[in-house]
This record gives structure tokens, C-alpha cells and sequence, in this order.
């Protein structure tokens, strides 16, 4: 587990964050470079049979996978060890340390709200950070604006791969991934999906970096869809998914035009948003696709 040439040696400075496995530190690296780190401590139940759970494998072999590129968009796994205690075992990664998710940074922003400079700045980042995952054919399925860092000086790095997955054509993917605020539709209605998954999540942080709350706040996923249905429109029998096991019906939502999906925003804001959040996953616009957008082109 621990492939490193030289184990981190540090201090914890504060308790962060806390999560169903573990913790997450502040902490300080020992030595001359007295860099800030992030330490999540993860005490999980194994046996002899199982041994370490499968996501957790997964997380740092993706992260490790990301970090011989150096995308300044992902965040940086730089350590990591595993220690059987009786029949648990503790995992410890060490990551780069970034102060605040972006969740925080907006909740601190004054009226009346981001520029559109700092607007554009957060998406191109965003952007770049999923077209090198997609482009990797890795799937984050948990893009949300908790798992999104911004750093002191404006880096924003896409974080938390306890659920990302290397997608291929044979894979069985999971129908209970995405926090549901930012859950694509076609992962509502328990039906396939792929790398779109992550550019609906994207459309939802672009329209809360306007709106500095949540566009789409459902608490069941039938309140969910019927949330996204009443902004996007209600989409024809024909685009619906043949193999989801939810029936279709004119009762989900309103039949209207989807492609304004937030009145107060520009021509150009507004067609990008209304790209990543199209209805059927086959057309909605890809990471590298937007990223030629003329949004990011304006002044």
C-alpha cells in the first residue's frame, strides 16, 4: 500500500472534518519545509476474507494514477499507509493541504454575489480538472461543491475519489452515486450512465456560483426529478430512458423550452449552463466541449 520512497512524517494540528470512516486533520509536515497537509484517518472494519474495502483501494489507486500527471486541478495524494489493528485496520492518506471547499468559499461571498470574472475562473479550472479525468476515463460521480477545494490564492482543485470509478464498456455501475442535489437524471431513474454524469454536477455548480445556493434542492429523488423537471422541462416519451425502471408520465413536470434555464443570466451563460444540464446524458455537452465555449471567451 505504501509505495512512497520515504513515509511523511508530521504533526496534527486540528481536527477538520469528520465522515461515517474516519477524520480529517490539519496538519504540519515535520522538517525544513514545514509545508500544511491534509490527513484523513480512516479506522475500518476488515476481516481475513475482504480485507481492505474495495472503494478505499480505489481511491488511492486513482489518486496515485492522477498524481504521476500533476494536473494543478486535482488534488495531490502524497502518502499513504495501511496498518492492521486486531481486526481493523487503519488507513491514512496524506494529501496536499487547501484551505477552504468551495461550499465555504461561498457562503463567505458578499452581495452581490461573484464577478464574472471569478465566475469564469472557477468553471475554466473545474472544467480542466474533469476533461483530464474524463479524458483518463475516470468518473468522479460525486462532484458536488463539498468535493471542490479553493485555496487561498484561487486554485480550485477537484477532491474526495471515494466513489470515482475507471469507466469501461463492461463496467456495472452503481445507481446510488452523486449527492442528489447534484444527480444527473439518468442516475435518478436508476438507468446507465457515463462521464456526463460529472458535466450535470458541473451545470449545477455553475448556476450556484450565480445563484450562491443550490439551483436543484430535492430531499427524496422523485422531489428531485420533479425539481430539475419544473426548471429543464418536462422531456419527451422518446428521450426518456428505455431501461430505467421509472414509467413515464405528463404528471413529472411542465412541457416548456429548456433553454433558459435561469432568466437574470446572459445569452452566452445561459446556453452553456442549458448544455450541461440537457436531459438526455448522449447530448449534454463533454468537459472538453465546454471548455471552447464562448463563455470563456467574453471580457
Amino acid at each position: 500500500m505504501n509505495g512512497w520512497q520515504k513515509q511523511l512524517k508530521y504533526e496534527l494540528l486540528a481536527e477538520v472534518g469528520a465522515g461515517s470512516f474516519g477524520k480529517v486533520y490539519k496538519a504540519r509536515e515535520l522538517g525544513d519545509s514545514q509545508r500544511l497537509l491534509a490527513v484523513k484517518k480512516f479506522n475500518l472494519r476488515c476481516d481475513a476474507d475482504n480485507g481492505i474495502p474495495a472503494f478505499m483501494i480505489r481511491e488511492v489507486a486513482l489518486l496515485r494514477k492522477m498524481g504521476f500527471f500533476n494536473h494543478p486541478n486535482i488534488v495531490k495524494l502524497l502518502d499513504a499507509s495501511a496498518v492492521p489493528v486486531g481486526s481493523a485496520l487503519d488507513l491514512t492518506l496524506v494529501l496536499e493541504y487547501i484551505d477552504q471547499d468551495l461550499s465555504t468559499y461561498l457562503s463567505k461571498v458578499p452581495a452581490p454575489g461573484l464577478s464574472h470574472d471569478c465566475i469564469k475562473d472557477v468553471m475554466l479550472q473545474l472544467l480542466r480538472g474533469l476533461d483530464f479525468l474524463h479524458t483518463n476515463l475516470v468518473l468522479h460521480r460525486d462532484l458536488k461543491p463539498q468535493n471542490v477545494l479553493v485555496s487561498s490564492c484561487g486554485e480550485v482543485k477537484i477532491a474526495d475519489f471515494g466513489l470515482a470509478r475507471i469507466h469501461t464498456f463492461n463496467i456495472a455501475l452503481t445507481p446510488g452515486v452523486v449527492t442528489l442535489w447534484y444527480r444527473a437524471p439518468e442516475v435518478l431513474l436508476n438507468s446507465v450512465y457515463c462521464s456526463s454524469v460529472d458535466m450535470w454536477s458541473a451545470g449545477c455548480i455553475f448556476a450556484e456560483l450565480f445563484l450562491l445556493k443550490p439551483l436543484f434542492k430535492g430531499y427524496t429523488e422523485v422531489e428531485q426529478l420533479q425539481k430539475i423537471f419544473e426548471v429543464i422541462g418536462l422531456p419527451s416519451k422518446e428521450d426518456w430512458p428505455r431501461d430505467t425502471p421509472v414509467s413515464y408520465s405528463e404528471s413529472w413536470g411542465p412541457r416548456k423550452s429548456c433553454t433558459e434555464q435561469m432568466p437574470s443570466l446572459g445569452p452566452d451563460e445561459n446556453n452553456l449552463l442549458s448544455q450541461c444540464l440537457i436531459f438526455s446524458a448522449s447530448r449534454r455537452i463533454s468537459a472538453a466541449e465546454a471548455l471552447a465555449h464562448p463563455f470563456f471567451g467574453k471580457p
